[in-house]
């Protein structure tokens, strides 16, 4: 694919690329955001270096992309930045955000299109790097057989497990977010079809015994943890990753206590996940 306006240098054939020669502190014209999601879009994760955002520009930049994603433990004020999720862990921490491979916010109805982390604080060492894997790929290296079992199906996705459970934390008005979706999703832009189960927020698939959704949820996630389907992220200060959680997994390597990491996430609403035949 031609660009003009940026320079695209792929991490992996598979998944992720860097992107140069532009500044995301700037309003974007209307060819270097086509540009830009056109790079999503075939790479799935984008990065970008040497970026120096405030919070009003980091949001910004994702609204360019669709409304802002308010996330379901959000507990901060309207006066500070309710869209930016803290993304930290230091030497207090019990568990630190994304250490499951995991989609966004997968427990919700409608899902987050996408995810912006601006990374700006990081421990010595080379520590903190996040892995990101290519689930229209995992979807299409299993063999036809399992493809078509998968495609009829649906999986329960529950934040109380994540939430509630490993971090403790006490549920607004209604619970955390649990949803049905299915196990083969079809991506609203590409039309291709993904993998859509992940371990953090996937509990089970719908209409079979437990052993059975026991047994195929772990091979799938087996299968997506494949290292071809992957590309690993490794941060600077002033990175920023853009990934599409319609089609990538990403995993964060907690490797660095008791060292902090700290960045701030905005996250791009998304659309109730289809299948189409």
């Amino acid at each position: 694919m031609g660009y003009q306006t940026i320079e695209v240098r792929k991490l992996t054939p598979t998944i992720g690329a860097e992107i140069f020669g532009v500044d995301l502190a700037r309003p974007l014209g209307n060819q270097a955001f086509q540009e830009i999601h056109d790079a999503l879009m075939d790479n799935l994760v984008i990065f970008f270096r040497d970026q120096v955002l405030t919070h009003e520009q980091h949001k910004v930049f994702g609204r360019r992309f669709g409304e802002l994603h308010l996330h379901p433990t959000s507990t901060r004020g309207d006066g500070e930045h309710p869209e930016i999720l803290v993304i930290k862990a230091d030497e207090h921490s019990k568990h630190v955000a994304g250490e499951e491979w995991h989609s966004d916010v997968s427990c919700d109805p409608e899902p987050p299109m996408g995810s912006i982390l601006y990374i700006k604080e990081l421990p010595p060492d080379g520590g903190g790097n996040t892995l990101f894997a290519n689930m229209y790929r995992a979807y299409e290296t299993l063999s036809p057989p399992i493809q078509l079992m998968c495609e009829g199906l649906t999986a329960v996705h529950d934040g109380a497990q994540v939430y509630g459970g490993r971090f403790g934390q006490t549920p607004k008005a209604g619970g955390f977010p649990r949803n049905e979706h299915p196990v083969v999703r079809t991506h609203p832009v590409t039309g291709r079809k993904a993998l859509y189960v992940n371990p953090n927020f996937t509990t089970h698939i719908v209409g079979l015994k437990r052993a059975e959704s026991d047994a195929l949820l772990k091979m799938l996630y087996r299968h997506s943890e494949t290292p071809e389907f992957h590309c690993r992220f490794a941060w600077q200060l002033n990175s920023l990753a853009f990934w599409d959680n319609r089609a990538a997994m990403h995993h964060a390597m907690w490797d660095y206590f008791p060292h902090k990491r700290l960045g701030y996430r905005v996250t791009v609403k998304g659309d109730k996940p289809f299948y189409r035949a």
